[in-house]
């Protein structure tokens, strides 16, 4: 799967809970997914469990903690699936 293909569906993921929807329209891979398009911390174990299944993939809590940007969610994704 292709970086490209990765990120427009991280994005739209990711879209679902942000509260921030005119920061959605600008993301870029530096954007921070809590304090830029203030997802809530609690909602980003969903956003996680929907990668988990949008990628048929297993993320580890200690992966997930590392997830803070857009980019930092599309790199884990990207070595989940290989």
């Amino acid at each position: 799967m292709e970086r490209s293909e990765i990120r427009d569906k991280v994005v739209e993921i990711i879209g679902a809970y942000a509260k921030d929807k005119e920061a959605m329209a600008t993301v870029t891979d530096e954007t921070n997914i809590l304090e830029d398009l203030k997802v809530n911390s609690a909602r980003l174990v969903d956003v996680i469990l929907d990668f988990e299944d949008a990628f048929d993939i297993e993320v580890e809590d200690e992966d997930a903690d590392s997830v803070n940007t857009v980019g930092d969610a599309v790199n884990l994704v990207q070595a989940k699936v290989g």
